[in-house]
């Protein structure tokens, strides 16, 4: 894997600016409206807060739980089957807004993760354990489970492909 580095400049501090230009144009010219956009951003940002919170405890467990040479064992692409195995219970396990587990998956990329692994886990997210009784109780039991099982066999499908296109001409596990 290239080591990627990180990323240094003014980039974000350049997005604020024009941001808080773009706020202070708009309320020389209507203070109203430039109110109620600042309230809803503050909403936004309040309601954000907790998944933000999570995703930051979420990084400071992985890093000090999951050292590279654990990732790479197991996640890695020596890991074989067992690794698929745990990106699919992973991805049914997890609960939350997508875009928190983002920077998780990228920090486990970062120590050695497999690509195809995201996405099955990524894929994975979409059986909802928590929704699975109401679904029982709205479709029947069948139609749950072959959807369930579905999903999981696609989310393991993209994985597949994921593989492909990352490496093409080397076989996948």
């Amino acid at each position: 894997m290239p080591s990627r580095r990180k990323k240094t400049g003014f980039g974000g501090w350049l997005f604020l600016l024009l941001v808080l230009t773009a706020y202070g144009i708009t309320g020389v010219i209507d203070t109203e409206t430039t109110g109620q956009a600042l309230r809803f951003s503050a909403t936004v940002m309040l309601s954000a807060l907790p998944a933000v919170v999570m995703v930051f405890f979420l990084l400071l467990a992985a890093d000090l739980l999951f050292k590279p040479a654990w990732i790479k064992r197991h996640l890695g692409r020596t890991a074989g089957v067992n690794a698929w195995l745990l990106a699919v219970v992973g991805g049914v396990l997890a609960s939350g807004p997508v875009y928190a587990w983002y920077p998780l998956l990228r920090e486990l990329r970062d120590k050695g993760m497999r690509a195809p692994l995201a996405a099955v886990f990524l894929y994975s997210r979409a059986v909802k354990l928590p929704l699975l009784p109401l679904m029982i109780h709205y479709f029947g039991l069948a139609y749950t489970l072959v959807l369930c099982l579905y999903l999981l066999g696609f989310s393991i499908a993209n994985g597949v492909l994921m593989e492909k296109l990352e490496n093409p001409g080397e076989p996948s596990d």
